[in-house]
């Protein structure tokens, strides 16, 4: 009772969020919330560290771009599309990579999200370094006007709220339980007659696509599509904000975006008002140092907060871990 009603004032700050900020910055944060959480899914309930979620993305970005500034699809079959991609990407790259375990597992995603990063680079359909450019954001049911921002934000609150509702209810299902079970010890769920690799692959897919779903969606927010979302640090961007957040709980990997993300885009800002208010004209240069200022976030996780900080929390309080 206590986490839906937590679910519910979350609903509604986000409800009322595009009223008082910026939708479009909003959106983004949505979006890598989403992402987030699909990563989770992963490491957190399945004991899968990939280095290549990158890969899915912003795979699906280019996917939905694509076809929606090249083809001319509707919103709804670009989203998809960009899904459908990301889901056939990690179906590839989930059948090879679950042949091994731990740090070979992690490196197999590696490689191969790399490929996809050289593809996006040499493909002529990507733009290569410039990127997919202009890429419109269409109607919704061929009614729904998405120019404007406040609908788009409403969009694309209700599907990531769909995605994550998919997330909950896969955790909480028996194949869920499965997929916790093989987290927590292997060898017992093969004793007992599971297809361990079959499930292992269902959820690297599963959650491929859902990197997808928000990747194509960030895509149509922004209108544009580049090389950094298929590189490896967003790879590890995405891994930064689950471990902030707390990994393998519900809410930890949205709030670790929500951190991330909101550092990366007011670090500046906040520097600004701090030379101002101290007249310390160093801290006019804090934006130029989001990477060692996240870097210190990591390593204060690490020290202080090794369940995240949603974990910790939750810990503190003596309640049982959000699963």
């Amino acid at each position: 009772m206590n986490k839906k009603i937590g679910y519910a004032i979350v609903l509604a700050i986000a409800l009322a969020a595009p009223f008082v900020g910026y939708p479009v910055f909003l959106m983004k944060l949505l979006c890598f919330s989403l992402f987030a959480c699909a990563f989770n899914l992963l490491i957190g309930f399945t004991g899968l560290l990939s280095f290549g979620h990158a890969a899915f993305f912003g795979g699906a970005g280019y996917m939905a771009g694509y076809v929606l500034r090249d083809l001319g699809w509707p919103f709804e079959l670009g989203v998809l599309a960009g899904v459908a991609g990301a889901a056939l990407i990690g179906l590839v790259m989930g059948s090879l990579a679950i042949r091994r375990q731990g740090i070979y597992f992690s490196m197999i995603t590696l490689a191969l999200a790399q490929l996809v990063s050289y593809v996006a680079l040499r493909s002529p359909f990507t733009g290569g370094e410039d990127g997919l450019q202009g890429v419109p954001r269409g109607k919704l049911f061929g009614a729904i006007d998405l120019g404007n921002d406040t609908t788009l934000y409403f969009v694309v609150l209700a599907i990531c709220v769909a995605g994550f509702a998919l997330i909950v209810r896969t955790v909480h299902s028996p194949f869920g339980q499965v997929l916790k079970a093989i987290k927590e010890n292997e060898p017992r769920a093969i004793s007992l007659g599971y297809d361990v690799d079959r499930y292992k692959l269902m959820a690297f897919v599963l959650s491929a696509a859902l990197a997808g779903l928000a990747g194509a969606t960030k895509t149509v927010v922004l209108g544009f599509e580049t090389l950094t979302d298929v590189h490896w640090t967003m790879s590890g961007l995405v891994i930064l904000m689950t471990l902030v957040g707390g990994m393998g709980t519900l809410a930890g990997p949205m709030l670790g975006a929500v951190i991330i993300i909101m550092l990366e885009n007011k670090l500046g800002d906040i520097g600004t008002f701090l030379a101002r208010n101290t007249g310390v004209e160093w801290f006019n240069t804090l934006g130029e140092a989001v990477s060692m200022v996240t870097g210190l976030i990591f390593v204060a996780c690490v020290l202080l907060f090794r369940r995240g900080i949603i974990g910790e929390i939750v810990a503190r309080f003596g309640q049982k871990k959000l699963a």
